[in-house]
Parts: structure tokens; C-alpha cells; sequence
């Protein structure tokens, strides 16, 4: 459990780097920004947003279960286990966005530039202020049209950050299951698939520097347990003897 505890730790740290260091420097956000570069953050955003998030799930839940190649029963619990830890943090997320309320930084915006009340724009249903965005921001020369659907799709409360908490679970997940089998590349690439996530919610003025800290540390807690459920109920997380001797021939061939 402890080296377990380790592991994820050391990635949650790195996801931390980001939104710490905005979150110290003061950083604000403030629309205007636009090209290609924003763009495909907002394609990282959508890998996460319904329906998308389900595809994303559905492929990530395959590939685990190839690198560590439990038989049927483990398999079994490893998807269980997997998808119940996703879950958790989005049911989590859902209860603490209820209890806090905290507005995203573009409703803020919109209180200051459109005269918004944010206090009567979220005590509307979702279809209703998601409308009333659109209304808003139809004539925003300023503001991308795809910018303009997404804030109106995502009207709801922003701390903690649900993006981040998916992202960032897939990418412990990663670290606290492959990273023993070696699969670093994988990890690699789901470190910063899940960073460029953090980072796309900050600049579409979804969320607060914040709301990714606590989102993140959650999703490490949440991950902790699930790696540690993995180990236990599915067997040892290491590379097995047979094929750690073969990879240990492969070495030493190419030597």
C-alpha cells in the first residue's frame, strides 16, 4: 500500500505543478484568446465531455485491461474496480459542486461585461441558462462560436473541476497500475493527455486554478484505494517472472 501510495503521490504531484503555479502567480482569465493553439485544447476538453467521456472510458478500460492481462476473474474486478474509482470522483464531484456553489470564471465575466446577476442565473434550470448564454454571447465578435456552445452546454457550478477529476484518475490509474508493468509510454502519454485537460479548463474560463488542485488531490486518494483493491483482489501489479525473464533476454540480446 505504501509503495502504492508512493507512486500516485509522485504523479499527482507533477499534475499539481501546473495549477499551483498559476494559482500562485495570480493569474486571471480573460476571453479574447483564440487559434489553433485553444482549439485543440478544447478538443482535449472534449475527450472528457459527454458523450465523448463514455468512448474515452470504454477505450482506456481496453487498453488496461491488454497491459496487465489478468485472467477472466481479475479482469473482471480490475474493470469493476476501474470504473467504480472514475465514478466515485464524479459523484464526489457532483455533491461538492452543491454544498459550495462557486461560480465559473466565464459567469463572472458575464456578470461584469452583460450585467448577469450569477446569483439568478444559477438558480435557473441547466436549459435555461444555458439559453440565456447563448443569448448573451451571440453577437461576441470576440468569442469562437464552438466557445459559445460549450459554455452553453457547461453551465453548472465549478469547484471542484469534473474534467480534471476524470482526467486525472485515468492518469494515476496509469502510474498506479502500468508504471510496474513498464508501460511507460502509456503513462506518459496519459500524463499529459490529463494535464492538457487541467490546462484547457483554465483557458476556456471554465474553472479556477482551485478547483484543479482539490480536483486532483481527490482523484489521487480515490486512485490510492483503487490501485491497493487492484493488487489485492487481482494479484501482484509487477511484471511476472516468466516475462520479466524474457524482457531481461531482450536486454541482453541487444547489448
Amino acid at each position: 500500500m505504501l509503495e502504492i501510495a508512493r507512486r500516485t503521490l509522485a504523479g499527482a504531484l507533477l499534475l499539481l505543478i501546473m495549477p499551483t503555479v498559476v494559482w500562485l502567480s495570480g493569474w486571471q482569465w480573460q476571453p479574447g484568446a483564440s487559434g489553433l493553439g485553444l482549439r485543440m485544447l478544447f478538443w482535449m476538453t472534449e475527450t472528457v465531455t459527454r458523450p465523448w467521456g463514455v468512448v474515452t472510458s470504454a477505450v482506456l478500460c481496453l487498453w488496461f485491461l491488454w497491459c496487465l492481462r489478468f485472467r477472466l476473474r481479475p479482469a473482471f474486478f480490475l474493470l469493476l474496480i476501474m470504473v467504480a474509482a472514475v465514478l466515485c470522483g464524479q459523484y464526489a464531484k457532483s455533491l461538492i459542486k452543491d454544498h459550495v456553489q462557486e461560480p465559473r470564471p466565464y459567469v463572472l465575466w458575464l456578470e461584469k461585461t452583460h450585467g448577469v446577476n450569477q446569483q439568478l442565473f444559477y438558480q435557473l434550470k441547466r436549459k435555461a441558462r444555458g439559453k440565456w448564454v447563448e443569448h448573451l454571447v451571440v453577437d461576441d465578435k470576440q468569442l469562437p462560436g464552438w466557445l459559445k456552445k460549450h459554455w452553453a452546454f457547461e453551465t453548472g457550478f465549478a469547484f471542484p473541476s469534473g474534467h480534471t477529476l476524470f482526467a486525472a484518475s485515468w492518469a494515476l490509474l496509469g502510474v498506479g497500475l502500468l508504471w510496474p508493468r513498464r508501460r511507460f509510454f502509456t503513462v506518459a502519454l496519459l500524463m499529459l493527455w490529463a494535464s492538457a485537460v487541467m490546462g484547457s479548463r483554465l483557458l476556456l474560463g471554465m474553472h479556477w486554478p482551485r478547483d484543479l488542485v482539490v480536483a486532483t488531490a481527490i482523484s489521487w486518494l480515490l486512485v490510492t484505494l483503487a490501485s491497493w483493491g487492484v493488487q489485492r483482489i487481482c494479484g501482484p501489479l509487477s511484471i511476472p517472472p516468466a516475462e520479466r525473464k524474457e524482457i531481461d533476454a531482450r536486454d541482453n540480446e541487444e547489448e
